[in-house]
């Protein structure tokens, strides 16, 4: 966009504003002075649409004016608007006492029913020449107040406008920061899984392993063809999030078969239920990491699904050992903060995550968030 009109308005929206203004003086024109003089109101009524037409003609002309000056700072504007409304409330009254009193075109003032109110004007002017004069310049004021208004209306329809536009950048580059966010979520699986992994395969391939090496570069593709390649902002069914933590979790479990047990209760009736994609992700590599890898006794890894009050409970839990002193939940935490987070900006206070240790050992992380089953 010009920075030269990055604080005007449309040309549309300056000619409703204007048209607007004018329609509604002119409503109230009308209605007083078809209390006062009842006579002639028709006639009337069609010079008053000939004047409002002339007004909001040459309002526009000053419209197209500042917009000249629509990258200048208020402390101009505001003196500029107001110096070019004179000249503009000058001339619309001026047409005004033209189609009125010197063309009148209909004569509507020459007719007999105003006849006393055109002797009465005279006998005024005779008393004081400037009378004229002087009606000339209440005219003129009482329409620069209304262009005035107008002004200052078009001014903050300026500014609403560049809040609305800075509103609407805020809003795509927080969309945009969210998903990049995912983005690095998904290609930053924990490096050392896939470390881990091709050092594993190196070791069954060494022991003639072939079969079990091949199931596991399987598992590996497919878990990365899917992690990658799903769109990060989307939601997934419960169950396309369940089956690749299983593809990860198989995977982890050739590396630890004798101290990782799977346990994954999800209910039916909850598979087709949306969730973010890749939310356990984390949770579940903190579980392997903190929960798995530390201890050499069986552990049991859980998922379980359930739902209460409208709302879907995802939990992972662990029972491993507990954490020494000062390492903090499941480490840095960071994985559980870009969960929250991630909940936090989808679903808002409709959400929760608690987190925290097991009584006898192990951690347990449990997310809370609306049943939904239409965006996925």
């Amino acid at each position: 966009m010009d920075s030269r009109r990055s604080m005007g308005v449309t040309k549309r929206l300056g000619f409703v504003s204007i048209a607007g203004l004018w329609a509604f003086y002119f409503f109230i024109i009308t209605g007083r002075s078809a209390l006062m003089l009842p006579s002639g109101q028709i006639e009337l009524l069609i010079y008053r649409v000939v004047v409002t037409l002339f007004a909001i003609g040459v309002t526009f002309l000053l419209f197209l004016f500042l917009e000249l000056f629509a990258n200048k700072p208020l402390r101009w504007r505001i003196p500029i608007a107001f110096a070019a409304a004179l000249p503009v409330a000058a001339a619309i009254a001026g047409f005004n006492m033209f189609v009125f009193e010197v063309a009148d075109p209909m004569n509507v003032i020459s007719s007999p029913e105003w006849a006393e109110e055109r002797a009465a004007y005279e006998r005024e002017l005779a008393r004081d020449p400037t009378i004229a004069y002087k009606a000339y310049v209440e005219a003129v004021m009482g329409r620069y107040f209304v262009v005035v208004a107008w002004a200052l209306l078009y001014m903050a329809l300026g500014y609403a406008q560049v809040v609305r536009r800075a509103e609407r950048r805020a809003a795509v580059f927080a969309q945009e920061a969210q998903t990049a966010q995912l983005r690095a979520l998904r290609y930053q699986v924990n490096p050392h899984f896939l470390f881990n992994t091709l050092n594993v395969l190196s070791s069954l391939v060494m022991r003639g392993r072939k079969d079990e090496a091949e199931q596991m570069i399987l598992n590996l593709s497919t878990f990365y063809r899917t992690s990658l390649t799903a769109e990060p902002a989307d939601d997934v069914s419960l169950a396309e999030e369940i089956k690749l933590q299983r593809l990860y979790l198989d995977i982890e479990a050739v590396r630890f078969p004798e101290r990782l047990t799977i346990d994954i209760s999800v209910p039916t009736n909850l598979a087709s239920a949306c969730v973010p994609a890749m939310i356990l992700q984390p949770l579940v590599e903190n579980a392997i990491k903190y929960g798995v890898s530390r201890v050499r006794r069986p552990v049991t890894l859980s998922i379980r699904a359930w739902e209460e009050g409208g709302k879907l409970f995802l939990s992972v839990a662990d029972d491993g050992d507990p954490l020494p002193e000062g390492d903090g939940p499941h480490g840095t935490g960071v994985g559980l903060a870009n969960v929250r987070d991630r909940l936090d900006a989808r679903y808002g206070e409709d959400s929760s995550v608690t987190a925290g240790p097991q009584e006898g050992g192990g951690y347990q992380v449990v997310l809370e968030m609306p049943v939904n089953r239409e965006t996925c």
